[in-house]
């Protein structure tokens, strides 16, 4: 018996310790021993195989029984975008909470306001995602061909592993953005139609995405295999009758469209072919007369048009005064390319000023302007902020400049010329004008009001929080209003950084448009030996020792501004004088490229500054370069002058092959917050691991107290944190 005990007490031992209490789990009937339950996770019966997880968390059919519960991430912070035309550039932070998981991915929902219902709707297939639009494994992305002048609702979920398991709770956040002015998308179809022995018929549909009114269309033509020499027409109709063509040629035709965003690409090639010179003998007897009343009829208008063109360079209104090179651009191998249909006019050639400014600028009843602070003073007067409401519109912000007591006639004059210049142009890129006060005192001009200011200020108080498509993006912006004022036959003569506006959503535009006069009062300016004063930094040298102002002395100024966002506002040659900056750029001298500069950005601006100016690339090609770099962002990845650090410049966050800091104290060197080295380390963040889980709590409690580093902190954070969990995912 007492055996018998025993064996019966040695069997029920056995089998106590094979059977799991509750809160553990035995996953097989091999496995001997009884797991935990992992975190999240229970069991409240014994001899359980498996946990079951807690509520509001999963495990999916492919985790393993040992892994915790995790749930579906956060939604993602700190969301921002960037208006560019119809391209938007939206950014974010990864979520603060993971759920528990590596595998946190987005998605973008994009969706617009129906024209027709005024409703959300989907945004369709037509519009491009860059890199993709599901999947996402870093925080940015680019979202390419939306239309102009429309509402857009983007949403930014972040998903993991779980996520599906908890539908339709969504994790995101939420951006609204409404797209500026474009140009109209490249025509695909154009068709023949009835051709002769010198004409052909052509026509086309109207671009898939205008993106506003039609103004015109270009068309342009040569005989193939003849491309250097082609024509240009205009017409404001889909058709047009191309003649004095060859008989039994081949003929190649390109179409673009132009509103007031400017042209579109032209369409690809079209190839069309003219009907045999031979013609039955009769036929041509019986025609002799039509053909000969044709010949007389084409050479009086000939000498109509010719006239025409001949007493229109004695009026008063003219182009900017252009280079002799692109005056014969529109003459070429004796085919006649007109002007654009709208040119820029010179507000001085008009004998009466008041003229010019009524002709270009809205009168504004002073009573609709309510002034609230000032903001800054300009060379006329003070500058202001307010408030526009015309009658039966909404009340809208603007930047209000104002005349002086006391001018005189001539700065009244003047004052309001940069008006009669601002008012021909109408583009996304370019500071729009609102109106004028004229009929009242103070003089003032109304423009659109930025909220960030001048770019070069912007660009100091945010050095280094802008990924380098932000910064890229910028620059595309402020070349592609220079396209657009270089097509308009205007000379800025003084773009700088200083005189780039920037709006809430980082859109750049050009402004101040008053070095036509001579500069009087600037700072950057200095006397040229032919007098008046120019600003040498910016200035292209042709302009300095000859005066000679052109677009192409423009693009020299635009590869100055690439080098002043590409280094956060740092002034052009530093400390060097006005002299020694024209003797280095004689002799060849050339800035050296910025910190962490993409080496195709640097290229750019060494083209920009080739001393042939006839070798410098035009804005066109600027705008065409730049939108490939957006495209293309690894592209962006070698830079000319790296840091030993993985900063905000980086295009792809958390990139596997950057480079990671060894210490705490290297990484707050990087990001020009060595200052608080000490802090962290008294507060015992001595290690980088540590420092990723850092809030805005734990930096005030270090000591970091000024808003802007704590911001810069912040953001170097996060950086690590997703390259971290980017160097962790499973592929």
């Amino acid at each position: 018996m007492q055996l018998f005990g025993a064996y019966f007490g040695v069997a029920v031992k056995c089998k106590s310790s094979t059977v799991c209490k509750p809160g553990f789990y035995r996953s097989a009937l091999q496995t001997k021993s009884c797991s935990k339950c992992p975190p999240r996770s229970y069991t409240k019966v014994e001899a359980s195989t498996s946990c079951q997880c807690e509520q509001g968390y999963y495990r999916t059919e492919t985790d393993p029984a040992n892994m915790a519960c995790t749930k579906p991430p956060s939604a993602p912070r700190n969301a921002i975008s960037n208006v560019n035309e119809t391209s938007v550039f939206l950014e974010w932070s990864a979520p603060e909470e993971t759920g528990g998981r590596k595998d946190v991915r987005y998605n973008i929902v994009c969706s617009k306001i129906s024209t027709e219902s005024g409703q959300y709707e989907p945004c369709g297939s037509h519009v491009r995602y860059l890199p993709q639009r599901t999947g996402l494994r870093n925080t940015s992305i680019m979202v390419m061909d939306l239309l102009a002048h429309t509402n857009y609702t983007f949403e930014v979920e972040a998903v993991n592993g779980v996520s599906e398991l908890t539908a339709p709770l969504r994790q995101y956040v939420s951006l609204n953005v409404t797209t500026n002015q474009a140009a109209p998308s490249p025509i695909t179809v154009v068709k023949k139609g009835k051709t002769a022995k010198n004409s052909i018929a052509v026509s086309w549909q109207e671009p898939d995405r205008p993106n506003g009114i039609i103004l015109e269309y270009e068309i342009k033509y040569f005989e193939k295999d003849q491309e250097t020499s082609y024509t240009i027409i205009k017409s404001k109709e889909t058709d047009v009758l191309v003649d004095g063509l060859k008989p039994s040629s081949a003929y190649i035709f390109q179409i673009r469209a132009r509103t007031s965003a400017g042209y579109g690409g032209f369409s690809r090639r079209f190839e069309f072919e003219t009907s045999p010179y031979s013609v039955a003998a009769s036929s041509d007897q019986g025609q002799v007369p039509i053909i000969a009343v044709a010949v007389t009829v084409a050479i009086i208008l000939i000498a109509l048009v010719t006239g025409f063109l001949m007493s229109g360079r004695r009026c008063g209104y003219s182009k900017a005064k252009q280079d002799p090179d692109e005056e014969k651009m529109h003459f070429h191998n004796g085919h006649i390319k007109f002007p654009a249909v709208r040119t820029y006019i010179d507000p001085h050639t008009y004998e009466d000023p008041n003229q010019a400014v009524h002709e270009f600028a809205k009168e504004i009843d002073v009573s609709c302007i309510t002034i609230e602070r000032v903001i800054g003073a300009g060379e006329f007067g003070e500058v202001c902020s307010g408030l526009l409401r015309l009658p039966g519109k909404r009340e809208i912000p603007v930047a209000i400049k104002t005349l002086k007591a006391g001018y005189t006639e001539k700065q009244r004059r003047d004052f309001l010329g940069e008006a009669s210049i601002m008012g021909q142009f109408e583009h996304p890129n370019i500071i729009h004008l609102k109106g004028v006060v004229t009929k009242s005192k103070p003089v003032m001009i109304i423009t659109e009001y930025m909220e960030n200011g001048s770019l070069d200020t912007f660009l100091k108080k945010n050095d280094g929080q802008f990924t380098v498509i932000q910064l890229v993006g910028m620059l595309r912006g402020i070349a592609s209003g220079m396209r657009y004022l270089s097509e308009m036959g205007y000379v800025h003569r003084d773009l700088a950084a200083r005189n780039i506006l920037v709006n809430s959503n980082l859109v750049c535009k050009v402004s101040d448009f008053g070095l036509s006069r001579v500069l009087e009062d600037d700072p950057e300016a200095a006397y040229t030996t032919r007098g008046g004063k120019i600003p040498i930094r910016w200035t292209a040298p042709e302009a300095i020792a000859y005066r000679k102002f052109t677009s192409a002395s423009d693009v020299w100024s635009y590869g100055i501004v690439m080098w002043e966002v590409m280094s956060y506002g740092e002034r052009p040659y530093w400390e060097m004088s006005n002299q020694d900056v024209i003797k280095a750029v004689e002799e060849n001298y050339r800035l050296p490229g910025p910190m962490d500069c993409p080496t195709a950005l640097y290229h750019l601006m060494m083209d920009c500054w080739q001393k042939d100016r006839n070798s410098r690339p035009k804005f066109e090609e600027i705008v065409s370069l730049l939108d490939k770099l957006i495209r293309n962002p690894s592209s962006l990845k070698g830079l000319v002058n790296p840091s030993n650090r993985v900063s905000n410049l980086l295009v792809e966050h958390g990139s596997p092959e950057g480079c990671v800091f060894r210490s705490v104290e290297e990484w707050l060197e990087a990001i020009k917050m060595g200052r608080y080295t000490e802090l962290f380390m008294e507060s015992g963040y001595t290690s980088l691991e540590v420092v990723t889980q850092m809030t805005l709590e734990d930096l005030r409690r270090v000591g970091v107290t000024l808003a802007g580093h704590q911001k810069k902190i912040l953001n170097s954070i996060q950086e690590m944190r997703v390259q971290m969990m980017n160097a962790t995912m499973p592929i």
